[in-house]
């Protein structure tokens, strides 16, 4: 609640200078008035509400009454309030009326006003009083009522910006939302050297407008390097009504970029979006920030990766640059903190024509997202579940708990597992007749559960034929993620060649509680589109493929596959993630059509 009151008072504090001035006929009177703003917050859920202008004077008021109190009371306040004058001045006058004798001035007389010229009775609760559009006067100075404007209440720029690469802030609306806000960028100008020693200490920073930047996304050029940014943004709602606006500046200058990136080369096949035949699907495991900033990651996984390159901000700029530049109709990530959806790769990709959905695993605060480029596909359902979850109650895996029965060990190590599958049905928006499932998931990570990956898999797959036979017959599958299993693992095999024996080696791969013996079948004709490549996964201990877009055989086929990065590219900084690499995966990339 304190937080969002501070925004307010920031907010009107700079209205008496640059705040926008409004025409009203003001009550009792023909003449056209230039009026400031009161802001006024009221929600139905909380109270109180708070009213909040600026005085002549300069001083900000903000006054904060309970919305079923008389109108009346809350008037008396404010012109309590507005009497007192900012302190400077009330000390001043109090001095001079001492020394003169004269009794001090009585408080200015408060009304307010309905949009119809009416004085608002004082017996009115104040929830009902303070209507948008009504007139708020204080002495001679009448005040232009905006109740529950947009506005912005937490607005700012990533820490580390770089040359070449996407700059998308953080923000938070209430009574707004992003997509309608008004955005501009200002570069710093910096004086010639003679003239800034000749202003000396009163030199102030001089902002200049960024050339094309009006978008919520900003990249700056290699000519801003050294030179700081502003943004000034405006928080708007659907009815194109806005908010007052707030700027931020970074907090150092524009760097230089890392130069060549794992990701530029792949660029040049993706340069364009495919044609209405065409899906370019991605699936990319970005490197959760809540794994990458551990004391094991730094000394133990990576400890060959510079500490900055490990830090959020920077491997958000990275990997902004990566996405965008594939052109992709469709993407699956993993291990996508929630914070970084909501605040940074979300917002960047919205902006590059992408809608997102988010699946976070259990109470952790990281998962998977999905998106679709909108003007190709839109999104008729989604399907998500936590595989340990449907496993205990769903009726459809009744016959895989019932093989599981003789080993307790094993279903308690499942239902303990918190991986989740990603499931959205889209349809194409240039023929309505193509749908395709799309889904997404991340299986365990240990290397001795390939017995649990297999059991994920099997609940995977029958989720999603129950998807694509049941609820939309006949449509295709993409089914994206990393699987943690190499192409010599049984889980491989068994979602590639639709079986799996009950002798296979990875039911017994953990070696400690008895092996499972069952054997695990599906109906779906799946392969990998992007082959078996010598490794997506590539760190200082371990290097191998786990990572796979596996495609309905029967209605889709491979049009291309972008190459992966050369050897020398990754090995460059020795392992992965690098300085010119976001994460310690190596994205998938492939173009499908319909047969």
């Amino acid at each position: 609640m304190r937080r969002l009151l501070g925004w307010v008072l920031r907010a009107v504090s700079g209205l008496q200078s640059g705040g926008q001035r409004l025409g009203l006929r003001g009550p009792g009177s023909g003449a056209s008035l230039a009026m400031e703003r009161a802001v006024v917050r009221c929600v139905p859920a909380e109270p109180k509400l708070s009213v909040s202008f600026v005085l002549g004077d300069g001083s900000a008021r903000h006054v904060q009454r309970d919305q079923a109190e008389p109108l009346g009371r809350a008037l008396a306040r404010i012109a309590n309030n507005a009497g007192k004058g900012n302190a400077k001045a009330a000390k001043k006058s109090k001095k001079a009326r001492a020394e003169s004798g004269a009794p001090p001035p009585p408080p200015p007389t408060v009304c307010l006003f309905s949009q119809d010229g009416q004085a608002v009775a004082e017996s009115v609760p104040n929830a009902e009083a303070w209507q948008d559009g009504a007139v708020l006067q204080i002495g001679e100075t009448r005040y232009r009522v905006e109740r529950n404007p947009p506005a912005l209440t937490e607005l700012q720029l990533p820490r580390s910006l770089l040359a070449g690469f996407p700059v998308c802030p953080k923000l938070r609306t209430e009574f707004g939302f992003p997509a309608h806000c008004l955005f501009r960028w200002y570069q710093e100008h910096k004086a010639e050297p003679a003239v800034a020693a000749a202003a000396g200490a009163a030199a102030q920073t001089e902002w200049r407008e960024a050339p094309g930047g009006t978008e919520r996304v900003f990249t700056p050029s290699n000519a801003h390097v050294g030179l700081r940014l502003k943004l000034v943004c405006t928080p708007g709602n659907e009815l194109r009504r806005y908010g007052v606006a707030r700027e931020v500046e970074s907090g150092g200058p524009v760097e230089a970029g890392p130069g060549a990136c794992t990701f530029d080369a792949r660029h040049l096949y993706t340069k364009k979006v495919t044609g209405p035949g065409l899906i370019r699907t991605v699936t990319y495991n970005i490197l959760a920030d809540v794994y990458a900033q551990t004391e094991l990651s730094r000394t133990v996984l990576y400890p060959y990766c510079a500490p900055y390159s490990l830090e959020l901000d920077y491997r958000q700029n990275l990997l902004k640059k990566e996405l965008a530049g594939y052109s992709a109709d469709i993407i699956c990530l993993q291990e996508v903190d929630r914070a970084v959806f909501a605040d940074s790769l979300g917002p960047a990709l919205e902006a590059f024509g992408f809608d997102g959905l988010i699946r976070l695993k259990g109470k952790q605060q990281e998962g998977l997202a999905t998106f679709y480029r909108r003007d190709k596909f839109s999104l008729l359902s989604q399907h998500d579940v936590a595989l340990n979850q449907v496993l205990v109650e769903d009726p459809l895996h009744k016959e895989l708990r019932d093989q599981l029965a003789p080993y307790p060990e094993v279903q308690q190590k499942v239902h303990q597992r918190s991986s989740v599958l990603q499931v959205s049905v889209l349809q194409s928006t240039s023929d309505p007749s193509r749908k395709v499932c799309v889904a997404n998931t991340h299986l365990y990570w240990h290397p001795k559960g390939g017995n649990i990956r297999l059991i994920q898999a099997a609940v995977a797959l029958s989720h999603i034929r129950h998807i694509t036979h049941d609820v939309y017959p006949a449509t295709p599958i993409i089914f994206c993620g990393d699987f943690n299993s190499t192409p010599s693992t049984g889980m491989y095999s068994f979602i590639s060649n639709g079986s799996i024996a009950e002798d296979h080696e990875d039911w017994g791969s953990n070696g400690e509680e008895k092996p499972c013996r069952i054997s695990l079948t599906h109906p779906l004709r799946l392969k990998s589109a992007c082959g078996e490549p010598a490794y997506t996964n590539y760190v200082g201990g371990f290097h191998g493929c786990l990572d796979y877009i596996f495609i309905d055989a029967n209605a889709l086929e491979v049009e291309q596959v972008i190459p992966l990065p050369s050897h020398e590219e990754v090995t460059t900084h020795q392992a992965l993630p690098s300085v010119s690499h976001p994460s310690d995966h190596i994205a998938l990339i492939c173009d499908l059509k319909w047969k």
